[in-house]
């Protein structure tokens, strides 16, 4: 799979970073995610307005416009020779001699890279994942998606170890949203998501899901989910770039509606499978 650091394309071993990138020493950087169906990137235009937005938020230029961002991007999926790619790009404050403040006068580090799409497993979308809460000690501006990840790493290791898929996570007892991924919940066949803000990231799946769901004239908010809620939840759900969007049908051993993927998800997983049926023949972006 080719890898593009800096103005070049070359294979991944061959990029090198100097030890002294801000984004090795301190993890100051943001990034992007974004699956490709069929060669075509998923939704090209909100992953670049989120980087915008990431970029903006600490303060380091962003190194390029839309038009050279896209090139960049179609230039590693012909290299990579398209089909169902995850394509990983970010964007780090460059490289500096160790000082916690910002240094003036250098360039960000750009690297991007093309990985094959993991297919959906047909279990979990038969049976669900099992899902556990833990609580969010993550830092406090969770909608940048920076590469400092820590937290999120660790919190998905003990979703792991406790034989669970993914950490549904909580702060002062409300739902912000999975370690690596966004939350939904059915309460009385309202599907439910909480709102954008500081605590989580405004994930591009998520967005389209609930486009998906207005679409389909389901009954839908975006609120706040408290903890208490979860035992009455008809169906829970996580979506992210390369989840898509799967059931969730065990929380914390505890069985989530009838312990099935529910019919409010199987109606939105077919909606987005049109979608990126459409995706694959340039009907949508």
């Amino acid at each position: 799979m080719p890898a593009f650091l800096n103005g070049e394309y070359l294979e991944p071993e061959a990029a090198q970073v100097s030890v002294l990138d801000r984004g090795f020493l301190f993890g100051d950087g943001v990034y992007e995610l974004m699956p490709v169906y069929g060669g075509r990137p998923f939704r090209l235009g909100a992953h670049l307005k989120r980087l915008a937005r990431s970029l903006k938020e600490v303060l380091i230029p962003n190194p390029y416009d839309a038009v050279h961002w896209t090139n960049i991007f179609a230039e590693l999926i012909e290299r990579t020779g398209g089909g169902d790619l995850l394509l990983y790009w970010q964007v780090t404050r460059g490289v500096a001699p160790r000082d916690h403040a910002f240094p003036h006068g250098i360039q960000p580090t750009v690297f991007g890279m093309t990985n094959p799409l993991p297919a959906p497993m047909l279990e979990q979308l038969k049976s669900g994942v099992k899902a556990v809460t833990l609580q969010d000690m993550r830092w406090a501006r969770c909608d940048i998606k920076a590469i400092s990840l820590l937290g999120n790493v660790l919190l998905r290791q003990q979703a792991i170890d406790a034989g669970a898929g993914e950490a549904i996570l909580l702060r002062d007892g409300y739902i912000t949203e999975g370690a690596a991924s966004n939350v939904f919940a059915v309460f009385d066949n309202v599907i439910v998501t909480p709102p954008n803000g500081p605590a989580l990231l405004p994930g591009v799946t998520r967005d389209l899901v609930l486009e998906l769901v207005a679409a389909e004239s389901l009954p839908y908010k975006e609120a706040a989910i408290h903890q208490r809620e979860l035992s009455r939840a008809q169906e829970l759900w996580i979506t992210s770039s390369a989840k898509e969007i799967l059931p969730v049908t065990v929380l914390d051993n505890a069985q989530v509606g009838n312990g099935r993927p529910g019919a409010h998800w199987a109606k939105v997983y077919r909606s987005f499978q049109d979608y990126k049926v459409r995706l694959r023949t340039g009907e949508v972006s």
